[in-house]
Parts: structure tokens; sequence; C-alpha cells
């Protein structure tokens, strides 16, 4: 075809002479570029003077000798495909995801939120078997998640729980733990890393569970048997995983579980040093920091504290702040924490104390900003920790409201958090929080 037109412009050339040349000028020099004129190839091909330097010419199809060059196209018709390159692409991408490295897959799946991870495991069934694979449950361990979740009962649900999201500050309805008993009251008591220690409502009857994978398991019947209130604590290695629970009455018995040797070990008394007996504070949450645990104590006030190491004992006397009325202990990288609702008049503020080592003395270092105080002013406001590491959450209650508010102690913030609303039969309704605890989501604890 090529030779064909090449003939019959040679025919025009001599019929035609110069007429011909001034042709052939302006056809090679429309829009600055040359026409270059490949007889094996079979192809026209454009391209820019400029440009032609050490670059290859694009390849075109065949060009009619009438139309003028291609001009540029509009970015709506340069992202139109046709329909054979989209049917091809789509062989394509399937074929290379069907190479993907099977490694480099759960590494990614691990390292994406929690929430989405369970979401993405309705997908098909080999996403739903990654938590039965070691490998993936090494990649999940290596990554460092540093947002806390909560793990709250509301007085409507009983049996099942409400998780709050730090990250994306969303609630997740929570089933419940279905190995738990189903006919009694089990209420979280404490947590470390990402197991949550729950126990009955006749405080006799202890569980360990991972509130994501269900990881569950029941501790042995205690030697003790107590009717009366008990605080609770728990320390966890977080190489080998083992943990230790202990529960602490306030006529100074306590028992101690290993999970190594899956018993109750160190039944005994507190040394004749400390004064019984401890009012210990109920409303206070039990910090743990290394091996060693904090119990909040009255008359008098300070802090009680046991090694779960070395079984050693020790007492602080620390006078509370002027016009406190609920407080409980928190913790953030290492520092000992006091949040505490302080009321004078009719003023309401909740306030933050960090403990001096030196002088063994509360220093206030926060309080929550005006503009969230002035909801409590006039009421009778009451005060509930749901959680104490890193991140405080606290619920402030009255007749007419209940609040939720966060504190970030690291960084010093303040929020005003979502109200708890889960779904019901008939829609969704707003839920009141009774209790709760702090725990980090993973899905490598395991109970």
């Amino acid at each position: 075809m090529l030779k064909q037109v090449i003939g019959r412009i040679r025919e025009l050339s001599d019929l035609y002479g110069s007429q011909h040349q001034r042709l052939h000028s302006d056809f090679c020099h429309i829009n600055n570029r040359c026409c270059i004129l490949d007889v094996d190839d079979d192809t026209l091909e454009y391209c820019n003077p400029v440009m032609a330097a050490g670059k290859s010419r694009s390849s075109l199809k065949n060009l009619d000798l009438c139309k003028p060059p291609p001009t540029k196209k509009s970015k709506k018709e340069r992202n139109l495909k046709p329909e054979t390159d989209v049917a091809s692409g789509e062989v394509l991408e399937q074929e290379i995801w069907k190479e993907f490295p099977e490694d480099l897959f759960e590494a990614v799946i691990a390292r994406l939120p929690i929430a989405a991870f369970f979401r993405f495991r309705a997908v098909c069934r080999k996403w739903n078997s990654l938590l039965e694979s070691q490998s993936f449950l090494w990649n999940c361990a290596e990554v460092q998640r540093n947002s806390p979740w909560f793990y709250t009962i509301t007085h409507e649900n009983v049996n099942s729980g409400a998780i709050y999201d730090s990250s994306s500050k969303k609630w997740h309805h929570h089933p419940g733990i279905s190995s738990l008993p189903s006919k009694t009251f089990v209420l979280p008591a404490t947590s470390a890393g990402g197991l949550v220690c729950f126990i009955d409502i006749s405080h006799r009857n202890f569980y360990v569970c991972n509130p994501l994978t269900q990881s569950t398991r029941e501790l042995p019947v205690r030697m003790v048997r107590l009717w009366y209130r008990i605080a609770v604590g728990m320390t966890l290695n977080y190489v080998s995983g083992a943990y230790k629970i202990m529960w602490l009455g306030c006529d100074g018995e306590y028992e101690v579980y290993d999970s190594v040797i899956n018993s109750w070990v160190c039944m005994g008394r507190m040394p004749s040093s400390i004064k019984l007996p401890l009012s210990l504070n109920f409303r206070s949450q039990t910090v743990s920091i290394g091996d060693t645990l904090y119990y909040m104590r009255s008359d008098p006030d300070g802090i009680v504290s046991y090694n779960t190491t070395t079984g050693l004992w020790k007492q602080f006397i620390i006078p509370l702040p002027l016009y406190l009325t609920d407080h409980t202990l928190a913790e953030c990288g290492g520092r000992i924490i006091l949040a505490g609702l302080l009321t004078k008049n009719a003023a309401t503020c909740v306030c933050i104390w960090e403990l001096q080592r030196m002088t063994l003395l509360w220093k206030e270092v926060d309080r929550m900003p005006n503009l969230l105080c002035l909801e409590f002013y006039g009421k009778h406001v009451r005060m509930t920790c749901l959680g104490n590491r890193g991140l405080v959450m606290l619920s402030l209650r009255s007749r007419q409201m209940n609040r939720l508010v966060a504190y970030d102690v690291a960084r010093g913030e303040w929020a005003k958090l979502p109200a708890c609303s889960l779904p019901r039969s008939g829609g969704r309704k707003r839920q009141w929080v009774a209790c709760g605890t702090v725990f980090h989501p993973s899905l490598t604890a395991l109970a």
C-alpha cells in the first residue's frame, strides 16, 4: 500500500511540477513536525524535531494523506479505553494477583486496622482462616498498635459488650464471649495487653479472655471463698505472654494466680506494718507498672503496692487534694496519675495530678477545659473510670445526663466521646455504660 502511495506522488509530481514541491513542504512542516517515511515498516511516524535526538519514534496507525496529523486529546478522551483493552487488562490483572506472594499478602493484611481486618474476614474462607496461620500471627506481632480500645458493659446489655475504638472514634457492638457463662453476670475487672480479666458478680470465679479472638481460660476455683468485694489487678510478661492476676480484700487477704502453673499461689496476709482494714477504694481501678500492682486505699489516704515477682509489699501515705470526691488511679509511661472530680460550691471539674516520687505528693498537671465543665455546673455528678492506661476514659453522670470524656495523658488532650449507641430491635438506642476496662487490641494474645 505504501509503495502505491509513493507511485501516486511521483505521478502528481510529473503532472504539476512545482506545485508538488509546495504540497510536500506544507505537509512535512505542519505543527513544526517532520514526516518520516519508513518503507520497510509500512508505517508513518510523527516526531518533534526538538525531541527526536536520543529518543525513539512513537508508532502510529496508518494515516490518510488528506487528514491532518493527530491533535492533542482532552484528559477525558485519554482516559477512555476500548472495551478490548479493559478486558485484556482485567485478565492481566487476575494473572498478576494470582501470582502475588503469600508472605507479602499476609504482611499487608496484618497492617490493616483491626476493625477493617474483621470486616475483610467475611470476603472468603481463605481470609477467614488467617487467624490460624502462624506466619500471619507472626506478622501481626511485629506491628505495634498504640491506640487502646475500651471493653465496656452497658446497663441494657449485661451479657454482651460494647467496644470503643479510640483510633476511629467509633463504638462496636461485641456479641459477648461465647465461652463465658450466660446465666450469670460477668464483668470486666482488669486487663493487661490484649487480655481482659472478667469476674462474676459473686467475686468467686475468674475468666481471662481475648475479646477479639475469643481465646478464653477459666481460672481454677479460688482457695479462699469470699463474698465481699475485692480489688483485682493483672500483670503481663510481654515477651513470654505469661500473666499474673491478684485479688486483694479489705482485711488484707490476697491470692495471686500464675498462668504458667495455672494455679493460685501466695495465699497469705499483708505485713503488720500496713494498717488494716485497708478501706480499698473500689471506684479506683488498679494500676500495673512492670511486675508491681498499685491499689488505692483510704484512712489513711495513700497507695499500697505489691510486686508479683518478689512478693514485696509497700505502703505510701499520700494526702489527697482538697475538695476531691470521686477519684481513680491511672498510669502513663511508668508515671502514676490521679484523676479526680473536684467539687466546690456549684462548680465541678475533673483534674489530673501526677505523683511526685521525691516528695510523695500529688501535683496538679491539668484540668478539664471550662467549656466542658459548664455542662456540669450545679449538678450532682458522679465519676466512674472505664480505662486508666495511657488514655483515661471517664463516665460523668447525673440524673439528667451521662457524658463520656477521654483524657490523653501523654498529649494532655481532652475529648468528648460519642455516646454509646448500639443496634437493638427497632433501630439503634443510646445506652449508658456501667463499667469497663482498657486493653490493647491484639490478634496474638492467648489466654
